[in-house]
């Protein structure tokens, strides 16, 4: 009787930079004949030109394949290379090294069942050895192999190899492998790559190939509950009506009954479609097309799930946070959330802690940095279908997006809802909005005057206010260094303070314009992302960006309070314009240059703007 072939295994390669993780990959390549005559001859020739090797072929340029890896030899980008043996096949991602491409390296682990973590016997376990492994199973990779390469560089020494190998067994014992495979290895010379080798009598274990030819890594989604992300609704006319998407978690055939989340409607399936056509069943991996028996209201982003084992629904929950930006993570700022074909506003609303990577200690932190992980509590804009991680990678898994520059910022992992908010729902009053704006001669608005300091900005809101005032208008001013005084006298100047003392000051003046006030508001508020975040806050047409532009020679000449002054001196640190950013808006609703025109003039022309607008 003949042997099953395992399943494919997709394994990814990581660790340090120069470690060997390209010239790995290529030797098990080249022993099992799997390059090409005309790829060996090309081989050989760039080792020549590229290599570092000497004269002997460099294997690590068969996946080193843009141009600038090669010049540098670095890897960059992930390298995927797809290949079979006799016993099994195999995806294999070669990951960067370098700390700044982290990024490319969670990619490469989401998507992997076992990870190669290699590292240079000579150096040991590195700073960024430990990162990649609590990475590896953060992103629920099991089963993990170290490769100790390079052992020839310590004449095979046992003792060196046996103490990196207790060092990594002992740091990742907390962190919920598996299974743990520790292998001498010369990625260079083939040393345990494909063969035992004699050089290394004292080891005993497998050979590299022949763990990945055998290793068991079962995929448990197809064994737990229904789990089918809708991806797209697909209505080609007027007679069907289906809702397609891969399945990520159990199996589904005609006539199951399904619950469609977050809205909580029960139906049943009426036909599963895949590639040819009506299908008896599907299971965890197939891409199908799903109708229901009723007409129900399923939309891109809900999901069809087991009703009798129902994935969590809320919009607030805890989860890891791997951060991928060299800005910062800012709790309170509004971030663009994916997550199960769902895109939404999302915020960081309180950090836990942040994981040391040598010691896996949980320090306090009130931001993190590119490449820091941490535990966060998170809040969406409206509740979502979501499983922890740990139980299902793909409806567990999001990544946050920078919203205006389009950046992906962290990539994250749900470890489980937070439920200290469902009992808090919204009241419907009596007495509206729409009946308050409706006792006054003037709509609501929030007019938001930006600007460095000493620009001009409270001086203009204040004759702007006694204008106002003056026409029977019903406003309240809100000015940065009053509110300082009272509700935000607990924050500092550090951009995380200054999210959150713009968020606040946000949220009170949406509240002032659900009285139907005219709100005056005068803040530095540097960060565009807070201004446009405070846009969002309000109705259609009640936000009025206001940027009083000053240059900052003139502000610095100005100096009414002697800040400037003492932040050139040092005296002062995160001052906006000397030692922090400030970032101008790009389309305001009124630009107003000081430096040219009379603050009463200027006055002026911001309640023209109002008359325009026919707020007054």
């Amino acid at each position: 009787m003949s042997e099953i072939a395992p399943a494919p295994l997709r394994f990814m390669t990581c660790g340090s930079v120069d470690d060997g993780k390209s010239t790995l990959i290529g030797r098990l390549l080249y022993e099992q004949n799997l390059i090409f005559g005309d790829h060996a001859e090309a081989l050989a020739r760039d080792s020549q030109k590229h290599g570092t090797t000497g004269d002997e072929v460099d294997y690590a340029l068969l996946l080193d394949g843009l141009e600038a890896e090669r010049e540098q030899g670095i890897t960059i980008d992930v390298a995927y290379r797809y290949f079979s043996t006799a016993r099994r096949a195999f995806i294999v991602a070669d990951s960067p090294g370098h700390e700044q491409y982290t990024r490319n390296m969670a990619t490469a682990a989401s998507n992997a069942e076992l990870a190669v973590l290699l590292v240079d016997a000579r150096k040991g376990l590195l700073v960024q050895t430990r990162r990649h492994a609590l990475i590896t199973s953060l992103l629920g990779i099991r089963h993990a192999v170290l490769a100790v390469n390079k052992i020839d560089l310590v004449d095979y020494d046992r003792t060196v190899f046996e103490t990196i190998a207790a060092d990594f067994v002992r740091f990742v014992g907390p962190l919920g492998f598996k299974a743990i495979t520790c292998i001498p290895i010369s990625a260079r010379g083939g040393d345990n790559v494909s063969a035992r080798s004699a050089r290394t009598p004292w080891y005993t274990g497998p050979h590299l190939m022949e763990h990945l030819e055998t290793v068991e890594t079962d995929d448990e989604r197809a064994i737990g509950p229904l789990r089918l992300p809708v991806q797209w609704v697909n209505r080609p006319d007027a007679d069907f009506r289906g809702f397609c998407g891969t399945i990520v978690g159990g199996q589904l055939k005609p006539d199951d009954a399904v619950v469609v989340l977050p809205s909580g409607w029960e139906t049943r399936v009426q036909r599963v479609l895949g590639g040819e056509g009506d299908s008896d069943a599907a299971r965890a991996g197939d891409a199908v097309t799903v109708t229901l028996a009723d007409e129900v209201d399923v939309a891109r982003g809900d999901m069809l799930v087991a009703p009798r084992d129902r994935p969590q629904v809320a919009d607030q929950f805890a989860a890891h946070v791997v951060w991928m930006s060299v800005d910062r993570l800012l709790p309170g700022r509004s971030y663009l959330m994916q997550i199960n074909h769902n895109a939404l506003p999302a915020t960081v609303t309180e950090i836990k802690h942040r994981i040391d990577i040598d010691s896996q200690a949980k320090l306090a932190a009130k931001s993190l940095g590119l490449n820091e992980i941490g535990v966060c509590n998170l809040s969406v804009a409206r509740p979502i279908a979501f499983d922890a991680y740990a139980d299902n990678r793909d409806t567990g898994a999001f990544i946050l997006i920078d919203r205006f520059s389009n950046e992906t910022v962290a990539a994250g992992m749900i470890d489980f809802a937070l439920r200290r908010a469902t009992n808090i729902y919204r009241h419907d009053h009596t007495v509206s909005k729409a009946v308050r704006v409706a006792l006054k001669a003037h709509r609501p608005a929030v007019l938001w005057f930006t600007g460095l300091s000493g620009s001009g900005k409270s001086t203009v809101a204040n004759l702007v206010e006694a204008d106002l005032n003056a026409r029977g208008a019903h406003t309240v001013l809100l000015d940065g260094d009053n509110i300082r005084h009272g509700l935000n006298k607990d924050l500092g100047f550090t951009e995380v303070d200054r999210v959150e003392n713009i968020r606040r000051v946000g949220e009170v003046a949406k509240l002032m314009t659900e009285a139907g006030l005219i709100v005056l508001c005068s803040f530095i508020s540097p960060f565009r992302a807070e201004r446009d975040m405070m846009r969002e806050l309000l109705d259609e047409g009640e936000f009025i960006e206001i940027f009083v532009d000053t240059p900052l020679d003139e502000c610095i000449a100005r100096d009414p309070k002697g800040l400037y002054r003492r932040a050139l001196a040092g005296e002062i640190k995160n001052f906006t314009g000397i030692n922090a950013p400030y970032e101008a808006p790009k389309n305001p609703e009124l630009h107003l240059e000081t430096a040219k025109v009379s603050a009463d003039l200027l006055a002026r022309t911001v309640v023209d703007e109002l008359t325009r607008r026919g707020i007054v």
